[in-house]
């Protein structure tokens, strides 16, 4: 392990946990103090929460591996526990660093319970009031809690801890924050994991309704094209139109078991939830399988409970893991700001199944809340030979894999890998844990073997409650 500088954080041994409370990891954490505020290095400081999983061998190297979780807004502690498997043969030269970025986990966390209740269906007065009342009691300064600070704390978190360099992971919009780290750090940086890239300079919000329309269209047409499934669910297109306008006509009113608590709860099903439970679904393979099944089971038997229970999940993981406060100090600052063509783009957000609610929530929401601390070249195209592996899936909706390709332009020792059949952040699929061990041991991208990788594919749709076909 490098030598610490002065003033380095004291870590203590510790246990990390991953999404509900579920999964431990051993690790040893401390609290490392920076300025809230980083042009008042004087000022009031806040606190990050990091955790350091050492290497397995007794001489690690110099350089580290450290994970950047997306959301915005979402625990890289978290995340790490949920897919520690994945990050296991990373252990084997190397410590595994891993800082809650600022706003989230439990790093001076920006929650905000009041828009997290008004979220579901978009209305103007509602979520506008939300916003306002969520600033009013916010304990830290929103304005410093974007991907400029986020970055420069990580530069100091390396220095203070003594490592040479970082190999960076990044998933979503954690890939932003890779990008920007080594635009601004680039000889911290050894090796770049990007797994499921938002592109340098891409204003993520318009592009998000139509990009999972598109996933949703292609399960839809999978299902049709495999024989099993469209005779199990015929028309399903046709069915799924039905349902959508009987819950946009009318709730249904159901007695639900609670997910967490398994106590029955009321709920009155709403479209929203049915197009929350589509979208969420359509992220990975397993869950996108359902969606036929679930579809039909409300359509044509009347059965709303599976569409229910899914709904239910996705509302309470979503309020546990995003902290909604920094989510919003990051898009009114480096996303909606720079909305284009909207105008234009309007009719087609409209066809969509998730419609344009959710761009006209983010510019409600931003309409209040103040715009943060942003360098100017956050947006501009990202420029390094440092070695970067691109990860994508083939099925992807929120970044597809055209969006790797858009930001591999200007990377000229660049690898893209596409997942066949994967969705949203793939480094726990099939051999892919593998691949990047590999990456990161070599150093480069030349000579890496990606072949097992065409043997992924998307799950088999479950035809009935009891899984797929035999």
């Amino acid at each position: 392990m490098p030598a610490a500088a002065a003033g380095a954080p004291a870590f203590e041994p510790c246990n990390l946990q991953g999404s509900g409370g579920q999964g431990r990891v051993d690790a040893n954490c401390a609290r490392f103090a920076v300025p809230e505020n980083p042009n008042e290095p004087n000022g009031p400081a806040i606190e990050l929460f990091v955790a350091r999983i050492p290497a397995l061998t007794p001489e690690p190297t110099d350089d580290a591996v450290t994970v950047i979780n997306g959301g915005p807004g979402a625990s890289s502690t978290t995340l790490y526990v949920d897919l520690e498997p994945a990050f296991a043969g990373l252990r084997r030269e190397r410590d595994i660093v891993i800082v809650d970025q600022r706003g989230t986990g439990r790093s001076s966390p920006l929650g905000c319970p009041e828009l997290e209740a008004a979220s579901l269906e978009f209305d103007e007065a509602t979520v506008q009031r939300a916003a306002r009342q969520c600033l009013e009691v916010l304990a830290n300064d929103p304005r410093f809690f974007t991907t400029s600070v986020a970055v420069e704390d990580l530069e100091q978190l390396r220095q203070a801890l003594g490592y040479k360099t970082w190999n960076l992971y990044g998933v979503s919009y954690g890939t932003r924050v890779a990008q920007h780290y080594a635009r601004r750090h680039p000889d911290a940086v050894r090796t770049l994991v990007l797994d499921g890239v938002v592109p340098p300079g891409l204003a993520l919000g318009p592009d998000v309704a139509l990009n999972a329309q598109a996933t949703l269209e292609g399960i839809l047409s999978r299902c049709r094209a495999a024989e099993y499934c469209a005779e199990a669910f015929p028309e399903l297109r046709r069915r799924l139109e039905a349902l959508s306008a009987r819950l946009r006509a009318k709730p249904v009113e159901l007695e639900v078991p609670d997910p967490v608590t398994g106590r029955s709860r009321a709920l009155s099903l709403r479209y929203a939830h049915l197009a929350m439970t589509l979208r969420l679904l359509s992220y990975a393979p397993e869950t996108a399988a359902l969606i036929p099944l679930i579809i039909d089971e409300a359509a044509t038997g009347g059965n709303f409970l599976p569409l229910a229970t899914q709904a239910l999940r996705i509302e309470t993981q979503l309020s546990e893991a995003i902290s909604f406060g920094m989510h919003n100090s990051v898009v009114c600052t480096e996303d909606v700001p720079f909305f284009e063509g909207l105008e234009a783009l309007w009719p087609d957000l409209e066809r969509t199944y998730l419609g344009a609610d959710q761009v006209r929530a983010l510019q409600t929401i931003c309409s209040v809340w103040p715009r943060g601390l942003r360098d100017p070249d956050l947006n501009a195209p990202l420029s390094a030979t440092i070695p970067v592996l691109l990860l994508s899936g083939e099925h992807d909706p929120i970044t597809p894999p055209g969006y790797a390709a858009r930001a591999a332009a200007g990377l000229t020792n660049s690898r893209q890998v596409v997942a066949p059949g994967q969705g949203h952040g793939v480094i726990g699929r099939g051999c892919l844990p593998q691949l990047v061990a590999d990456f990161i041991d070599r150093g480069r991208v030349d000579g890496l073997d990606g072949a097992c990788v065409e043997r992924l594919a998307p799950d088999p749709f479950f035809i009935d409650l009891l899984g797929p076909p035999p």
